[in-house]
């Protein structure tokens, strides 16, 4: 498997065009990213918990399209699944309003993740949000502590969402996830995590870090690597939708390594990083132009001829 992708799978329910009206869509961070990165021709599996009910058999149906391996298959009873409603501002930006306590994602355990599933992909990806409860929490962790034991590439995303936890206690639980960390990824507006952008290069040094990438919305993205650093500027495009846009630059970027062959973070080089950036760019670029979180992931064709272009 080329990479596994755990922490929560949910319902974002988008603005319809009636007035207080809503659209069901399937979203959630690392389930964004895993299908964007499926999108990409590349074996995706997907760990999270879902709940017992129509919106979670809905969810595990939209893995299963894109081809997705589902490594929790069978569907939990004890809580439903998370809802997320997504208010919409002018030029796409969005905040959320979770409908979670809890939900069905935050119940993943330790026991759901084995040696061998962490010994078959070339990557893990998770994200802050799982990581906000337990036991979802402590099975991140475990993850990565096997991640880092079978010496896989792990990407995390912080994606902070302060109607979830507060800022204090989830940098408290980023700060120990740093060292597990070979590609980081922060927006412009999550630099408190990192201790400002001054302070990214001593970061890396400190917890081993191989790549930060801090995204910039629609100017791109900004990398540091092995004492670089650069910006690739994005695409000018009219934006409808922010939804999933920063899962949908990030599966093409994780997407643009993975198909170069890279498996350990040794192999990196600034040229590669700056290529998948720019194809990261173009997956961001692309998803924002439609409504919706996975409904809006662009294809590997969608990306090469937007480039092309």
């Amino acid at each position: 498997m080329d990479i596994i992708c755990m922490g929560e799978m949910l319902i974002d329910f988008t603005p319809g065009k009636e007035e207080r009206s809503y659209v069901c869509n399937p979203g959630g961070a690392p389930a964004n990213a895993c299908i964007a990165i499926a999108r990409n021709g590349l074996e995706t599996g997907f760990l999270g918990r879902l709940g017992n009910d129509d919106f979670g058999k809905l969810l595990k149906s939209t893995l299963e399209k894109d081809n997705v391996k589902v490594l929790c298959p069978e569907l939990t009873d004890e809580a439903v699944t998370t809802l997320a409603f997504v208010t919409l501002y002018e030029g796409g930006e969005r905040s959320f309003t979770f409908v979670r306590k809890p939900g069905a994602d935050i119940l993943l355990n330790k026991e759901d993740v084995s040696e061998e599933m962490i010994q078959n992909t070339r990557m893990l990806h998770a994200g802050s949000v799982g990581m906000s409860a337990n036991p979802s929490r402590d099975a991140h962790f475990h993850a990565m502590q096997l991640a880092k034991k079978y010496k896989k590439l792990v990407s995390y995303d912080v994606n902070y969402r302060n109607m979830i936890w507060s800022f204090e206690e989830a940098k408290a639980v980023v700060d120990q996830v740093l060292p597990y960390v070979d590609l980081l990824k922060v927006s412009d507006e999550e630099l408190d995590f990192v201790g400002g952008e001054a302070n990214i290069p001593n970061l890396m040094k400190e917890h081993g870090i191989s790549v930060v990438i801090e995204t910039l919305g629609s100017k791109g993205a900004k990398y540091f690597f092995a004492g670089t650093e650069g910006t690739v500027e994005g695409h000018k495009v009219k934006a409808v939708d922010a939804t999933g846009a920063g899962d949908a630059f990030w599966g093409g970027f994780l997407s643009k390594i993975l198909m170069s062959g890279i498996t350990s973070a040794e192999e990196l080089t600034e040229d590669l990083i700056r290529k998948a950036l720019e194809y990261g760019n173009a997956s961001g670029g692309l998803c924002v132009q439609k409504m919706g979180g996975i409904p809006a992931l662009p294809t590997k064709s969608d990306i090469e001829i937007f480039l092309a272009q």
